[in-house]
C-alpha cells in the first residue's frame, strides 16, 4: 500500500483547519460586547440613590460615632440627543431624606417632602431639591462634553464625574480599562494639592443582557500626611455596576468601603471608616404624575454597617 497522501486528503484537511479557525474567530468576535450609553430626546431618567456611613473617631481611648443616612431620587430630564450620540439632559435631585447621630446628640432629620423648613446645617441640602444643579452634555462612552452648573457648592469639583466611563472598542469579560484623574486637597497651610488617582473597570461578567462591571479605586500620589490621607479615604471605594447593555444605562450599582486611619487629627487618635453607596433605576413613570420617592421602605439603619459590608455582595464615581 503506497504511503503516500493523497491530493484530495491534504485538500479537505486544508478546508477543515480553515473551517475550524473561521469558527473560532467567529465565537472570539462573539464574546465581545459594546458598551455604549443610550438615551432618547424627552425621556426622563430617576435613580433612587442611598448613602450610609459611620465612622468612629478615637482619641485617647475615647471613642465618637457619627452616623449619616441620606436617600434620594436623582433624575435626568433628556432634552437632546444628537447624531453621534452624545445627549443632552439637566440633572437635578427630585426629593431626599436624611438623618444625622453624633455620639451623645439628638438625630437631626430632614425630609424634603414633609417638612417645610429645614433643620441647621441642612439649609443648603434644602436649596439644591428640585431645582436644576446642572445641563450636562454626555458622549455615549460616559465622557462630560459641557457641563453649565445652575449651582455651586462650596468645595464642589466642576470636573467631577457623574457616571462610569465606558470602554472605546468593544471588549470581552475580563477586559479592564481605567480612568486617570486629579483629586483636589487641601493642605494645612490652605494651599490646594493636586493627588493622582485612578478608577480601574473591569468586565466581570455578562448575563442575560447585563455587564457586571468590577470598579476600584487607586491612590497614585505617595501620601503620607494623614491629615491629606483623611480626605482621600472616602475615594477608596470599591464595588460593581450592573449596565444594562441593550438599554445603555446603569440599571444598579454599590461601592463599599471599610478602612481604618492612624494618627488623624493627632498621633493618639484614628478613625474608621465604614460607608455604603447604592444606586438603583426606577421605573418610568407616566408624565404628571407627582414625584414618588421610592425610597421610603426603611433599611438597614448605619450602625448595621459594623456587621454587614463584609459579609455583604459587593456588585464610579464621588457621584452626583
Amino acid at each position: 500500500m503506497s504511503k503516500t497522501i493523497s491530493p484530495l486528503l491534504i485538500g479537505l484537511f486544508t478546508l477543515a483547519t480553515v473551517a475550524v479557525a473561521a469558527r473560532a474567530g467567529t465565537e472570539t468576535e462573539a464574546q465581545k460586547y459594546t458598551l455604549r450609553y443610550r438615551f432618547h430626546p424627552g425621556e426622563t431618567l430617576r435613580w433612587e440613590v442611598v448613602h450610609r456611613s459611620q465612622v468612629d473617631t478615637t482619641v485617647s481611648g475615647i471613642t465618637q460615632t457619627a452616623e449619616t443616612l441620606s436617600k434620594s431620587v436623582k433624575q435626568w430630564r433628556v432634552r437632546d440627543v444628537k447624531p453621534d450620540g452624545s445627549a443632552v439632559f439637566v440633572h437635578q435631585v427630585e426629593s431626599v431624606d436624611m438623618r444625622q447621630k453624633l455620639s451623645g446628640c439628638k438625630e437631626v432629620r430632614y425630609n424634603s417632602q414633609t417638612d417645610e423648613k429645614p433643620p441647621i446645617g441642612f439649609q443648603h441640602v434644602a436649596q439644591s431639591v428640585g431645582v436644576p444643579l446642572a445641563v450636562i452634555t454626555m458622549d455615549s462612552r460616559g465622557n462630560v462634553i459641557q457641563r453649565e452648573r445652575k449651582q455651586v457648592k462650596a468645595g464642589t469639583n466642576s470636573e467631577s464625574q457623574i457616571t462610569i466611563p465606558l470602554p472605546d472598542e468593544p471588549v470581552p469579560v475580563g477586559y479592564t480599562w481605567s480612568f486617570p484623574h486629579d483629586i483636589k486637597v487641601k493642605t494645612n497651610l490652605g494651599t490646594i494639592k493636586k493627588v493622582k488617582a485612578r478608577q480601574t473597570f473591569t468586565l466581570k461578567s455578562v448575563k442575560t443582557g447585563v455587564a457586571t462591571i468590577g470598579v476600584a479605586t487607586q491612590i497614585l500620589t505617595p501620601i503620607d500626611d494623614p491629615a491629606l490621607e483623611s480626605q482621600l479615604i472616602e475615594r477608596a471605594s470599591a464595588g460593581a455596576v450592573r449596565f444594562d447593555i441593550d438599554a445603555g444605562r446603569v440599571i444598579s450599582q454599590q461601592m463599599d468601603l471599610d478602612k481604618h486611619l492612624v494618627g488623624y487629627p493627632n498621633p493618639a487618635s484614628s478613625l474608621h471608616y465604614l460607608t455604603r453607596f447604592t444606586e438603583k433605576l426606577l421605573p418610568a413613570r407616566a408624565e404628571g404624575d407627582s414625584p414618588i420617592f421610592a425610597a421610603r421602605e426603611s433599611g438597614p439603619s448605619p450602625s448595621s454597617l459594623a456587621t454587614s459590608p463584609k459579609t455583604a455582595a459587593r456588585p464610579t464615581e464621588k457621584r452626583e
